[in-house]
């Protein structure tokens, strides 16, 4: 599986990236991956890999570019319990300052970047986050109507996008939360804000799951809730880049 690191520029920089995509020297739907906090690292880089195996163009930037290249921070190979609460002080410093305009700024960038890639076939792209990920890439699709049929976002704050960017929404909708992230009545105020927009959504708790559920090098990964999420992502970009 080829794989690229790549240098994006932005009007504030430039920002290193991972790209993965089939070796078959076709031209495949761009999916632009919105990391995690912990940002890339080598679970993210298999995420991207597994996904790009299906027929995708991945690209996952480095959100906190501005700060440094990936990782801004160092990180243990396994993000367990008894060190989550000193890397998530250090990443907030960052997280607070990538202000909701840097991150529109950001992402019309990458989705210049990403139809330019001679890898990439023409026509629309998907967006897919995970934790403040999937914020972003919540807000890139509420700004980017038309360009992105597919939006995905699990374990996120999806919520904190707001009614204004939701109800902006025109792509098909998948939300994959962690059964401690929200609660029955959360879900039904964020779900009836959907149903306003008129577009395709699911959004679902997964059951059994706490924040960060797809994230292998963590305590929360749960291996079911991961396979339900491919069982989700993989249909909804079929159905949207592929017509399948």
């Amino acid at each position: 599986m080829p794989t690229k690191t790549l240098q994006i520029p932005t009007t504030d920089g430039r920002a290193d990236a991972f790209a993965a995509f089939p070796d078959h020297g076709e031209r495949h739907p761009g999916v632009l991956m919105y990391a995690d906090g912990f940002g890339i690292r080598p679970a993210l880089r298999e995420m991207a890999r597994e996904l790009a195996g299906y027929g995708y163009y991945v690209l996952v930037p480095n959100l906190f570019y501005r700060h440094g290249p990936a990782p801004v921070i160092d990180l243990p190979e396994h993000i367990g319990e008894e060190v989550r609460s000193a890397v998530v002080a250090q990443l907030m410093p960052l997280i607070e300052t990538h202000t909701a305009d840097r991150v529109l700024r950001d992402a019309d960038a990458y989705l210049r970047f990403l139809a330019a890639q001679p890898e990439v076939s023409a026509g629309p792209v998907a967006v897919t986050g995970y934790c403040i990920g999937g914020l972003l890439a919540t807000r890139t699709a509420a700004a980017h109507h038309g360009q992105i049929a597919a939006l995905a976002a699990f374990h996120a704050p999806v919520g904190a996008a707001g009614p204004d960017s939701l109800s902006k929404l025109t792509a098909e909708v998948h939300f994959g939360h962690a059964e401690s992230d929200l609660t029955p009545a959360a879900l039904g105020e964020l779900n009836k804000n959907l149903d306003a927009t008129g577009v395709g959504y699911t959004s679902e708790i997964y059951p059994g799951t706490v924040h960060g559920f797809t994230m292998s090098d963590t305590d929360a990964f749960n291996p079911a809730a991961l396979q339900l999420h491919w069982d989700r992502l993989l249909p909804l970009l079929g159905r949207t880049l592929r017509g399948n």
